[in-house]
């Protein structure tokens, strides 16, 4: 404790001396950042726009594109400052606000993941329950979750690392990461040490598992369907696991470069794997999801080779609202079947698989 000092700045040490090449680096980090916002904000305008694609679903696809605008804004103007800047140094105070929003919009993704992972289940598993479950109090109730959650869990964090003292102040990052931090640190970190390992076991319980979990069942009820269901499911299901996964070996980088002496890698290998979950997820899940969901390819491209088919008045199955096949369907489900037995093997129509579109 003698040794502390009252540090106000810390310096980012990995931008080292790049001399001209950072006007390089500069151009690539901007051209990147512009294609987020591009490809994020456009699938979002369409969700919104499009009334086909106002299904839980998409929804909660939205909330997901949302919180990568929202985490990329968090890295990528301070990091295109600090390029062109001949100093690296970055105020306590901003420190702190930077490690709020990158770990604030990690859990909410996670979390988002996971109750994507929860709304395929539904669809899948209980596929005539499906609107009664999901309706919108439920699906606003589930984003708002996910967000307040990790909002009031890094809250605590943020109050816990703001009482320490510190022996240092040079951090080498490109940002300012919590972990690094607290390893700056001459106070006592017990209680940080604690809450952070406690944020962690409860997030993999609340999400992860839950994720796992249903994915088994969801296995287990494609096994006993048919090829045209089990075709159905992989195709909504594959863009979700794709995006799970890309995300948590991005954290997973970020984790061991943390735990574990990383200096036998190169400067450039170790900074694209520390910006990796910052950069390719909100690259790669607006793109594989545009490419993956028939919907949106729909708004995409299928619609715009059709505008030269001669115009039929009258309606067709696919101007049908999803709402008013769920009447039909029930209607005639309940008119045709009164044997529990018989209902139970009666086929899906397509739209009763809501989320496999």
């Amino acid at each position: 404790m003698e040794n502390s000092t009252h540090f106000k700045v810390f310096r980012l040490a990995a931008y080292g001396d790049i001399g001209q090449l950072k006007y390089c680096y500069f151009a690539v980090v901007t051209v990147i950042y512009f294609v987020i916002i591009l490809v994020n904000a456009l699938l979002i305008g369409v969700i919104c726009i499009e009334r086909s694609l106002h299904e839980p679903m998409y929804v909660f696809l939205c909330a997901l594109f949302v919180n990568q605008l929202y985490g990329s804004t968090g890295l990528f103007p301070a990091l295109m400052f600090y390029l062109l800047s001949d100093t690296h140094y970055i105020s306590l105070l901003y420190c702190y606000l930077q490690i709020y929003v990158l770990y604030t919009c990690a859990l909410t993704e996670f979390s988002n993941l996971a109750v994507m992972s929860y709304d395929r289940y539904i669809s899948i598993c209980y596929p005539l329950q499906y609107n009664n479950i999901m309706t919108p109090k439920t699906i606003c109730g589930l984003i708002l979750l996910s967000c307040l959650s990790s909002f009031f869990l890094i809250a605590i964090i943020i109050s816990l690392s703001l009482r320490l003292q510190f022996c240092g102040n040079v951090l080498d990052r490109l940002y300012c990461d919590n972990y690094s931090v607290v390893k700056l640190a001459c106070s006592n970190t017990m209680l940080n040490n604690i809450w952070g390992l406690v944020v962690t076991v409860l997030y993999i319980s609340c999400t992860i598992f839950p994720t796992i979990y249903s994915y088994v069942r969801i296995l287990q009820i494609c096994l006993k369907s048919s090829k045209e269901m089990k075709q159905k499911a992989f195709n909504t299901c594959t863009p979700h696991i794709a995006s799970m996964l890309n995300f948590l070996f991005g954290w997973l980088f970020v984790i061991l470069q943390g735990r574990y002496e990383t200096a036998d890698l190169s400067p450039i290998l170790r900074t694209i794997l520390f910006v990796y979950f910052l950069i390719c997820p909100p690259i790669f899940n607006p793109l594989m999801y545009g490419v993956r969901m028939s919907k949106i390819r729909k708004v995409y491209g299928i619609q715009a080779t059709t505008d030269y088919r001669p115009k039929n008045p009258t309606p067709t199955a696919s101007d049908i609202s999803i709402s008013d096949e769920l009447n039909r369907f029930y209607a005639h489900f309940d008119r045709d079947n009164t044997d529990p037995a018989i209902k139970a093997e009666l086929p899906l129509y397509p739209s009763q698989m809501c989320c496999l579109h």
